[in-house]
């Protein structure tokens, strides 16, 4: 039975960012081939970020990410890393545009892919089958499907290859991986975080592994990308349902596993499935132990990913710091500790703005939470600024509340003009509903 070291790697690319989002890959491939992998594999649109969205109808944007992806291979051959099989996602293009739906419709341009890295070159590909166009995803749009089953044969064992979503959805490549007799799946993804979302992630990878009879490697990104987030949460199960490796949530992570994979056959391919043959990477070695990962509590993983959320946000749009009001109550704290925990006390920066009606309880709370966090404090009261607004309109009642709102929301406005801080809104999901958040 051939065995395969297999390096899986969670990495937190930045959308747009091809040069950074290579060099990433460079460095999971160095860490992979000292480790003896023969296969490394990293997400669904590692190389680009995602969700890319109107980008893939930029031609210039599209060949920018294919150029991408030839300097990359070689790169890794320049890097003597040549030997391993870098399995990448990005997009590709530009195509012959594909008319969706009426003549007069949007075309597509780009495909969604995962490219086959060895000695330089691009080996093979596999375009992604089932393009999702609900919830957050509007691949449907903007992508060009694949109609192709990729099968990668190495060491002796056959090793299929698809994206994401093609594993969710019932027929289509995951049947043909049964009919092709392949020994391990591999499945590239960037699949964002939701709750309870491994209620239905790691039974859906547990029953293809034990429908199609192989070895299931799951790998996700990680990271932030405006209001989504990736946990990463890379997995590989068995063809009995057992989990063999797992990898942290929340952080770039190189999940490394040994894996007895049954031997290729002879058995016809059917249609719509392509097999090339690669050389073979790394020669056998001893046998490593792998980790498996526990996974957070529901309470930690959602504080995670807001943890995870927010530090993305303000650095991967160059924020020095965040500001935002703080009263006192539950939902401001809860919101500075976020912050604190994101980017570190030193970078956020809490605004206490009293108004007439304030107690001195919320004050001093405050005051307390400031001092307990450590973050930066000022006070700004509201008072005099607010004043002309109810003389002037003759304000009272909610009327005259809401002024206050308007006017603590104009100096955080204010503070992040003049220092550059991103405001941070402190509303909770309650008043959301209804729209009565401060800002």
């Amino acid at each position: 039975m051939p065995r395969l070291r297999l390096a899986l790697a969670q990495t937190n690319p930045i959308l747009g960012d091809l040069r950074g989002n290579s060099a990433q890959i460079v460095n999971a491939a160095k860490r992979a081939a000292a480790q003896g992998a023969d296969i490394l594999a990293v997400g669904e649109m590692a190389l680009s970020g995602y969700p890319i969205e109107d980008l893939a109808a930029r031609p210039s944007f599209l060949g920018e990410a294919h150029d991408s992806v030839v300097a990359l291979a070689k790169k890794l051959l320049d890097e003597g890393l040549g030997d391993l099989v870098v399995v990448v996602g990005h997009p590709d293009g530009p195509f012959e545009p594909r008319l969706l739906g009426t003549s007069n419709a949007p075309t597509a341009i780009a495909k969604n892919r995962a490219s086959v890295l060895q000695h330089g070159h691009i080996q093979a590909g596999y375009s992604k089958h089932h393009l999702p166009n609900y919830s957050v995803f509007d691949e449907y749009r903007i992508f060009i499907p694949g109609d192709e089953l990729l099968v990668l044969r190495i060491k002796g064992a056959d090793v299929a290859l698809i994206i994401c979503e093609d594993l969710w959805r019932d027929g289509g490549p995951v049947a043909r991986v049964l009919e092709a007799d392949a020994g391990l799946l591999l499945v590239i993804n960037a699949s964002p975080f939701e709750r309870d979302k491994d209620e239905v992630r790691l039974p859906l990878v547990t029953r293809r592994a034990v429908e199609t009879d192989t070895i299931v490697a799951y790998v996700n990104i990680v990271g932030g990308q405006d209001d989504l987030v990736f946990d990463g949460d890379t997995v590989v199960v068995d063809g009995s349902g057992t989990i063999l490796a797992r990898a942290p949530q929340w952080v770039p992570h190189l999940l490394v596993v040994d894996l007895d994979v049954a031997a290729a056959g002879e058995t016809p391919l059917p249609e719509n499935v392509v097999r090339v043959e690669l050389a073979d990477a790394a020669p056998a070695q001893k046998a490593i132990a792998t980790d498996i990962a526990i996974p957070a509590d529901d309470h930690e993983q959602l504080w995670n990913a807001l943890v995870l959320g927010l530090r993305d946000y303000v650095e991967k749009n160059g924020f020095p710091s965040v500001v935002l009001g703080v009263s006192g109550g539950i939902d401001s704290a809860v919101c500075a500790a976020l912050a604190a925990d994101a980017i570190g006390a030193a970078r956020v920066h809490g605004v206490s703005m009293p108004s007439r009606y304030s107690s001195k309880g919320s004050v001093s709370d405050a005051d307390i939470l400031a001092a307990n966090i450590g973050f930066n404090y000022s006070t700004e009261a509201i008072a005099d600024l607010v004043q002309p607004f109810e003389e002037q309109l003759k304000l009272s009642g909610t009327a005259a509340e809401n002024v206050q709102a308007r006017a603590r929301g104009v100096i955080l406005m204010a503070l992040s003009n003049m220092h550059g801080h991103l405001v941070l809104t402190t509303g909770n999901k309650t008043e959301l509903s209804v729209g009565d958040s401060t800002i």
